[in-house]
């Protein structure tokens, strides 16, 4: 199908304006240090072993020895060394996380969609079963899905994915309704489109911001909330770096004063959080200016 002069128009503009967001984020503070932070994990995660100072599974030095020398994080109740932990515990987090948070902003958003545009029956239904999920507390429903389906990586993403769509689903919801009462809606409902059309074709990519802003902040989200779950329920192997597990197994250490296998995992969280809220306040001003 031939576009219009019309569509060709809109795609101009639609272009022109990521071209113009992109350059307001580059100038930015805030999302060149997320920036910087958020590319130091994902190298981390994505080199693990082979660029770690050490094997993170060797219990090769001498156990509890405090940050310094050539164990510049320290060595755990093992001898394992931390630093080499911490940097490779940065993969598991960071293909969980953004995983979950996509399929949630994905599922959310289609729900509010179609919920927003097609009222109804269908609105009330889907709006009651997202007020019911929000209304259950996260522990309490992270807890009682771990114990029963178990710890493994699909585990996590699937309730992560399902606690966070109700939020979405909102956010989606509220940007619908205000869009659908606008010209253009009702110019394309007068032409005779079809209501997938003006949804996916129409309504959609003027909701893209609030929709993006929503997944970037959701990933910040999905990391600390995995990374808690991880600490009360646990998961994954013993010897597994991953972060949460690693704060489970020693915290008890820390009245002894050996705190340093448990505060540079809780650090190497902080940090990806805060980058992932950098980028995401600095994405949010660039679609609001």
């Amino acid at each position: 199908m031939i576009p219009t002069a019309t569509e060709l128009l809109v795609r101009q503009e639609r272009r022109q304006a990521r071209r113009e967001r992109w350059r307001l984020l580059r100038r930015r503070p805030g999302f060149i240090v997320g920036s910087f932070i958020l590319l130091v994990w994902v190298v981390c995660a994505l080199g693990g072993a082979a660029i770690a100072p050490y094997d993170p599974f060797a219990a090769e030095f001498t156990p509890n020895q405090r940050p310094g020398g050539s164990n510049l994080f320290g060595t755990d109740n093992l001898g394992r060394d931390v630093l080499s932990r911490v940097m490779v515990g940065a993969r598991d987090v960071l293909i969980t996380a953004p995983i979950a948070a996509l399929l949630s902003v994905a599922i959310g958003t289609m729900l509010g969609l179609m919920a927003a545009y097609l009222r109804g029956l269908l609105d009330d239904v889907v709006s009651r079963v997202m007020e019911a999920i929000l209304s259950i507390p996260l522990v309490m429903i992270g807890l009682l899905v771990i114990t029963t389906l178990g710890a493994s990586k699909t585990v996590y993403i699937g309730l992560i994915a399902i606690v966070f769509t109700p939020i979405v689903f909102r956010t989606a919801r509220a940007a619908v309704l205000a869009e659908a009462q606008l010209d253009y809606v009702t110019s394309a409902r007068l032409r005779g489109e079809g209501r997938l059309f003006i949804m996916t074709r129409e309504i959609l990519p003027n909701i893209s911001g609030p929709i993006i802003v929503e997944a970037t902040v959701r990933v910040g989200y999905a990391i600390f909330t995995i990374a808690t779950l991880k600490f009360v329920a646990g998961g994954g192997r013993p010897d597994e770096p991953d972060w949460g597990n690693t704060i489970r197994q020693m915290y008890n250490l820390v009245p002894g004063g050996i705190w340093w296998p448990t505060i540079f995992p809780a650090l190497a969280i902080a940090s990806l959080v805060i980058a992932i809220n950098l980028i995401a306040d600095s994405v949010e001003a660039a679609y609001s200016a």
